[in-house]
C-alpha cells in the first residue's frame, strides 16, 4: 500500500519559520509606520511651542490606549478569517468581515464619544488650565478619524487573516507620506490655511485615518485575489448572533491591551511627584521600550494568523508547531534586544537628551528594561497563539491579575515605600513591571498548554465551526 510519507520534522519547522517571517516583516513595518505618525505629531508640535507639545503629549496618553483597545477587539476577525481560510471556506469570509465592519464602525463611534469626555479627567489630573482647551480640541480633531479606523481594522482582518500582510504595510507608509505634508500645512498655516498648532496635528491624523481606509477599500475592490471572499457581493445589516460572538471574543483582547498600556500611564502619574529628572528618565525609557515592543507585538499578530490558519486546516498538531516556532523566534529577538539595550544603556538616552542626570538614571532603567524583554516576548507570543485558538476570556483575566494585582502593587511597594527596604523610586516601578510581565508570561504559558491539549482541537477549528 503506497502512502505519501509525512514531511520530515525539520522541513516542517523550516516551512513554518519561513511562513512566519514572511508574515511578520510587513506587520513590523506597518506598526512602525503607525508609531511614526505619533512621532511626526510630537516633533512638529514641539516646534510650535511648549504648550502645543504638552497638549499633544497629553492627548496621546488618551487616544493611543483607546486605539489599542479598538485594535485588540478587532483582532478576533484576523483569527476567524485565518481559521476559515485554513479550512477551505474562503467564501464565508466576506460575510464575516461585513459584520466586522459594523462592529468596527460602532466601536469607532463609541471611541469618538469617549475621547470627547476627557475634561473631568484632565481637571482631576490637575493639568494646567491653559492646556485643557488645547488638549480637548486636539482630542476632538483626532477622534473624528476613529470611525475610519474601526472600518479599516475590519478590512485589515481580511487581508491579514488571508496571510496578505503587505497591503497594510504599504497603506501605513502611504498614511505616513500624507501625514507629514498635512501636518506641515495645518500646524504651521501654509498655502492659505490657518496655523492650527496642536489641533492641526489632530486634524492631519484624522485625515490620514480616512485616507488609509480609502486606500484599503480601493485595494480590496481592485485585487482579484479577494474576489472569492465575496466581500462586496451584497449589503448586510448587523446579525445579532455574529455580533455577539465577535464582541464576546474580541472585547477581552481589547481590554487586556488597554489594561497593559494604561498601567504604564498610571506609573507615569505615580512617579510625577518624584521630580523632573525622574519623570524625564522614565519617559525616555518608556519611549524607547515602546519602539522595541513593536517587534514582539507584530510577531504576536503573525502567530495569531499562523495558529488560526493551521488550526482550521489540520488541527492542533500544526497549530502547536506554529506556536513553538513563534515562541523561539520571540525569544531570539528578546535576546538580541536585551543585549543591545544593556550594552548601549548609556548611549540610547543621548538620542533624547544631553542632560547628564537624565542620561544616568535612564541608563539604569534601560538595564532593567533589558531584563523584561524575555518575559514580555513570551507573554506576547502566548497571547497571540491563544487568539489563534480563539481563547480570549480567561487570558484577559490572567493578564489583569498579572498587571494590576501583582505588577503594579509590587512597583508601588518597591518604588514608594520602605516595606522591603529603602524606596527605590522609578527603579522600583520597573522591577514591578518585570514581576508583572513575568507573571503574565507564566499564566499565559500555562493557559496555552492547557488549551493546546484539548482533544476537540485535533479536528481543526474551522471544521468544528462548519459543523455548528
Amino acid at each position: 500500500m503506497n502512502q505519501t510519507p509525512p514531511q520530515p520534522a525539520r522541513a516542517r519547522i523550516v516551512t513554518e519559520l519561513r511562513a512566519l517571517i514572511v508574515l511578520v516583516l510587513p506587520i513590523i513595518a506597518a506598526q512602525m509606520a503607525h508609531t511614526l505618525l505619533g512621532f511626526v505629531d510630537t516633533a512638529m508640535a514641539g516646534r510650535v511651542s511648549a504648550e502645543a507639545l504638552a497638549a499633544v503629549a497629553l492627548g496621546n496618553s488618551f487616544w493611543i490606549p483607546t486605539l489599542l483597545f479598538l485594535t485588540g477587539v478587532m483582532m478576533i476577525l484576523t483569527s476567524k478569517v485565518a481559521a476559515a481560510s485554513g479550512a477551505g471556506r474562503v467564501s464565508e469570509t466576506g460575510a464575516l468581515v461585513r459584520q466586522g465592519a459594523w462592529l468596527g464602525l460602532i466601536l469607532g463611534l463609541f471611541c469618538l464619544l469617549f475621547l470627547n469626555l476627557m475634561q473631568p479627567v484632565l481637571v482631576w489630573m490637575k493639568v494646567e488650565p491653559q492646556l485643557v482647551p488645547v488638549t480637548l480640541d486636539y482630542l476632538l480633531a483626532i477622534s473624528l478619524g476613529f470611525p475610519a479606523v474601526g472600518l479599516m481594522l475590519a478590512l485589515r482582518g481580511l487581508t491579514d487573516g488571508l496571510s496578505r500582510t503587505k497591503p497594510a504595510m504599504l497603506i501605513g507608509f502611504i498614511g505616513l507620506l500624507i501625514n507629514v505634508p498635512a501636518n506641515y500645512v495645518l500646524v504651521y498655516g501654509k498655502f492659505g490655511f490657518p496655523a492650527m498648532g496642536a489641533v492641526g496635528c489632530g486634524v492631519a491624523t484624522a485625515l490620514v485615518m480616512w485616507a488609509m481606509l480609502g486606500c484599503m477599500l480601493f485595494h480590496l475592490k481592485r485585487a482579484r485575489f479577494y474576489q472569492p471572499c465575496g466581500l462586496f457581493e451584497r449589503f448586510d445589516w448587523p446579525h445579532a448572533r455574529t455580533q455577539g460572538e465577535l464582541i464576546g471574543l474580541g472585547f477581552p483582547i481589547g481590554i487586556a491591551l488597554f489594561a497593559e498600556t494604561s498601567m504604564f500611564a498610571v506609573i507615569a502619574l505615580l512617579i510625577g511627584s518624584l521630580g523632573a529628572v525622574v519623570v524625564a528618565s522614565h519617559q525616555v525609557t518608556i519611549n524607547f521600550s515602546s519602539l522595541v515592543f513593536m517587534v514582539p507585538f507584530s510577531l504576536g499578530l503573525a502567530i495569531t494568523v499562523r495558529v488560526g490558519h493551521n488550526l482550521g486546516r489540520s488541527g492542533a498538531r500544526d497549530a502547536i508547531l506554529a506556536t513553538k516556532v513563534g515562541l523561539v523566534l520571540a525569544l531570539v529577538f528578546a535576546a538580541l534586544a536585551a543585549t543591545a539595550m544593556y550594552t548601549l544603556a548609556q548611549q540610547i538616552p543621548q538620542i533624547y537628551t544631553q542632560d547628564r542626570e537624565v542620561i544616568s538614571l535612564a541608563a539604569s532603567l534601560l538595564a532593567l528594561a533589558a531584563l523584561y524583554q524575555f518575559s514580555d516576548a513570551i507573554q506576547v507570543a502566548c497571547a497571540g497563539a491563544l487568539r489563534g485558538f480563539q481563547d480570549t476570556r480567561l487570558p484577559m483575566l490572567l493578564t489583569m491579575i498579572a498587571y494590576w494585582l501583582i505588577g503594579l502593587p509590587t512597583g508601588c511597594i518597591l518604588g514608594l515605600t520602605d516595606w522591603l527596604g529603602p524606596a527605590r523610586g522609578p527603579a522600583g516601578f520597573w522591577l514591578g513591571l518585570i514581576v508583572g510581565l513575568s507573571s503574565a508570561a507564566l499564566f499565559l504559558g500555562l493557559r496555552l498548554r492547557a488549551v493546546s491539549r484539548k482533544p476537540g482541537l485535533q479536528r481543526g477549528l474551522g471544521q468544528r465551526q462548519a459543523e455548528v
